[in-house]
């Protein structure tokens, strides 16, 4: 049986305002390893900026969509809903092997529906992937780190969410040109009674976003609320800041800051907990 895959991998280049989110060439390494062709799916403007990265990276193609408009259609690709109904166009027409995304809140909604949308098998918050028997294999962490899962898909269009860090990035062998190809996608009936009512952006910090940081500081209840050193000692790592849900409950942080089961995921090379106590997770 093959070891690699039958067909190309689709990647989905998070970026933010032009920049690619750093998870993002981990995928491609990711993608490469698994002997398969790689591209990619990007959405909105800004490509130019990192086509000399995806050439390095080994992509070999890029569909664009949404270019020069608001998106999809004229929807928010911001959306999750309007981004996985493009993803599910771009996907039924070009028919990859393997659709790859990083492992955040709104990629594992897309990731569900795509699979819904397809058929496919999905996996989320997988780390280590591999062909065996001419099946995707994703390994995977489960009841708060006490179990270690190998989910074997068997569809023949396998959708994974990666966590962050679970692979270095590195160079393609040889690297390629990227040709970028726009998609014009109809959405379909089902995203048009969703309309945007409001968006809030969040203030920023400077710090990396707390899934995709290598280095992460968490504080819990013994800091009594008092968080300046943890985020002074942040600030000279590099690291992301997070904190247990009492922390989150007492109002010394934001809730977005809260690791867990009920919160955010994380899978750095360092972790520091500053007063944290408790279950592991």
């Amino acid at each position: 049986m093959s070891s690699s895959l039958s067909g190309p991998a689709l990647v989905l280049l998070d970026h933010h305002e032009g920049h690619l989110r750093p998870p993002v060439l981990e995928l491609v390494t990711a993608a490469r390893s698994l002997g398969a062709s790689v591209e990619g799916i990007w959405f909105g403007d800004g490509i130019e900026g990192v086509i000399p990265a995806l050439g390095q990276a080994g992509v070999t193609r890029v569909y664009r969509v949404g270019a020069g408009a608001a998106g999809a259609d004229g929807a928010d690709l911001r959306q999750t809903v309007v981004a996985a109904d493009a993803l599910v166009a771009v996907v039924t027409a070009q028919r990859p092997a393997l659709v790859l995304l990083t492992s955040t809140f709104d990629n594992k909604e897309i990731a569900a529906r795509l699979g819904a949308a397809t058929g496919a098998g999905v996996v989320v918050d997988a780390g280590a992937l591999a062909v065996e028997g001419g099946r995707l294999v994703a390994d995977k962490s489960a009841f708060a780190g006490t179990w270690l899962a190998r989910c074997a898909i068997t569809t023949p269009l396998a959708i994974v969410a990666v966590k962050a860090n679970s692979v270095h990035a590195e160079d393609a062998a040889v690297a390629t040109t990227p040709e970028v190809v726009d998609v014009a996608v109809t959405l379909s009936a089902r995203v048009r009674p969703v309309t945007l009512v409001e968006r809030t952006e969040r203030p920023t910090s400077g710090r990396p976003e707390l899934g995709e940081a290598e280095v992460v500081i968490a504080g819990g209840r013994g800091t009594g609320g008092d968080f300046s050193v943890i985020e002074e000692l942040a600030d000279l790592l590099g690291a992301g800041v997070g904190a247990t849900r009492v922390a989150t409950d007492e109002g010394w942080i934001d809730r977005g800051a809260q690791i867990g089961q009920t919160g955010v995921t994380v899978a750095p090379r360092l972790y520091i907990g500053a007063g944290v106590s408790g279950a592991v997770h």
